[in-house]
């Protein structure tokens, strides 16, 4: 039906003839592990079913025309593949001008433009990973077009990764392409973000759902303060490299973090390097849990995971934390917490299917009440990672 749908529209838009292709890459969600990837630490996502539609094919010219049925009012916007440059008025499309940019950068063959077509149905500035999803794809649609075999998946996340940092400059870690690249249906990523080294671990939800919950407050990742957040974890990082020998944050135990707090000369800085280090242990005891089918332990975590990122990290906010909190309260809630960078964005909970109706009634209503305006729910699977659709 989705194949039927973008197709249509980009022969509508585009033209139907020619060698047109299309390809799907997910949003994906973390369960764990919330601001340890670019601190060396591991990380729990996983691909869902939900992400972004995408039609492409080759041209004779060096343009690159996109065409988005997000923003269908803003038309098709074109760019030289000549002359990739980050222009503020092209909008979404440097996401996926990033992309292309960063395939040239690292000396692949893109050897004519293309006409590019997408549809998201990931809602924008969730936290689900919308702009990582467009990146991916367009990995994706590069490999293929230009028959670039030798260029892994994990290499599209890497050069996802590279283009957000370099070409939009938002300083994000590796996790979100990671898992929109690599996802597995039904299992989530146990990730070493220090050496990407991998596993899956299968989600086995017997009796109850993943229910995420989009706050529906509008967030921009470069305008937050999620850079603000990595820049004192690399200066606490520095201080206490004066004396231990470690490369992130992410080597420390807990019991090793609080032995040698004390180098680190700022108190918010203390508060920032605790919850990397604590997160990345709580994410290690999580993926254990969930191999001894402890799913009880797993929501602890998980609940454990938010007050972190509340008290210590402070990037929740009023709005996740009157979902979070809210959630808490309900019955047949295992854990729950907010998930992605914050400052907005969704919670992800763990909730005993008969019980999903009534907390997101609930949830809701109390939502409403406390911030102003609705959040949206979303009963979700997890699926497989990017690809030829």
């Amino acid at each position: 039906m989705m194949k039927e749908k973008v197709l249509e529209k980009f022969q509508k838009v585009f033209g139907g003839e020619g060698d047109v292709r299309t390809y799907f890459a997910p949003g994906r969600v973390n369960l764990i592990g919330e601001h340890t990837d670019y601190n060396g630490g591991h990380v729990f996502p996983c691909a869902l079913t939900i992400g972004t539609y995408a039609v492409a094919r080759k041209r004779k010219d060096n343009k690159l025309r996109f065409y988005s049925m997000n923003f269908e009012h803003i038309g098709v916007i074109e760019a030289d593949l000549d002359s990739l440059k980050n222009r503020k008025e092209d909008g979404w499309t440097n996401y996926p001008k990033g992309v292309v940019w960063a395939f040239k950068e690292k000396g692949y063959s893109i050897t004519s433009g293309m006409d590019v077509l997408l549809f998201g149905n990931i809602p924008n500035s969730s936290g689900l990973s919308s702009s990582a999803s467009v990146e991916v794809v367009t990995g994706v649609i590069v490999k293929d077009l230009f028959e670039l075999e030798s260029v892994t998946m994990q290499e599209i996340a890497l050069l996802g990764q590279y283009s957000e940092n370099h070409f939009n400059g938002v300083n994000c870690g590796i996790m979100d392409q990671f898992a929109i690249a690599m996802g597995k249906k039904d299992h989530a990523i146990f990730l070493d973000t220090a050496d990407l080294s991998y596993e899956y671990a299968p989600i086995v939800l017997k009796d109850a759902k993943i229910v995420i919950a989009c706050s529906n407050k509008k967030r921009g990742l470069g305008d937050s303060k999620y850079n603000e957040r990595r820049a004192e974890c690399e200066t606490a990082l520095l201080e206490l490299q004066k004396e231990l020998s470690i490369q992130s944050l992410g080597e420390l135990t807990e019991e090793e973090f609080e032995a040698n707090k004390n180098l680190i000369q700022d108190a918010v800085r203390i508060r920032r390097a605790k919850h990397a280090v604590y997160e990345n242990q709580r994410t290690i005891h999580a993926v254990e849990a969930l191999r001894k089918g402890d799913i009880k332990e797993f929501g602890k975590l998980m609940n454990e995971s938010h007050i972190s990122l509340r008290d210590d990290y402070e990037v929740t906010g009023k709005e996740l934390d009157t979902l979070v909190e809210t959630a808490w309260k309900q019955k047949g809630v295992i854990g729950s917490r907010m998930t992605g960078a914050g400052f907005g964005g969704c919670t992800v909970s763990i909730v005993k299917n008969e019980n999903v109706e009534e907390f997101i009634k609930n949830v809701g209503e109390n939502y409403k009440s406390v911030v102003g305006y609705a959040a949206d729910f979303y009963v979700v699977d997890i699926g497989d990672g990017a690809g030829v659709y």
